[in-house]
């Protein structure tokens, strides 16, 4: 079990579909993704299949193959996605030891795209512009 990293991911931010902070990668056809808030526990990434996502892979999380690579996804669960990746060949992907007190980048997921014929992620409006109008000067 990693140390407490220092670095944490808004459950509900006001722009969705929102990135994600990586727990783990599996080495896979399609590679196995499981998504947290906190760098422990696996967290929510209220992702839906056809979603077109990029991953960011840090140094020190292995797998630096991933980094920058996009792939559309399938919804398995509320916390783990396939991507359309492959990486069987590519190095593990780890969660580096943190020190107390260290700070780091966390590998994440951002979302860039969805697949034209489904179109449903990209509609949905999390800002409640009746209670909190957005007022453009």
């Amino acid at each position: 079990m990693p140390n407490t990293p220092n670095y944490y991911a808004q459950p509900f931010p006001m722009f969705q579909r929102a990135m994600r902070n990586i727990l783990s990668i599996t080495n896979d056809e399609n590679a196995l993704v499981t998504t947290t808030f906190d760098g422990i526990n696996p967290g929510d990434h209220q992702y839906g299949t056809g979603l077109i996502a990029r991953l960011y892979i840090p140094d020190g999380f292995g797998m630096v193959q991933a980094n920058e690579l996009k792939g559309i996804i399938t919804k398995i669960n509320d916390t783990q996605f396939t991507i359309d990746i492959d990486t069987t060949n590519f190095d593990a992907f780890i969660i580096p030891n943190y020190q107390p007190g260290a700070f780091g980048t966390p590998a994440q997921v951002v979302p860039v795209g969805e697949i034209h014929s489904i179109l449903t992620e990209s509609t949905q409006n999390v800002l409640n512009t009746i209670q909190n109008p957005i007022i453009l000067n």
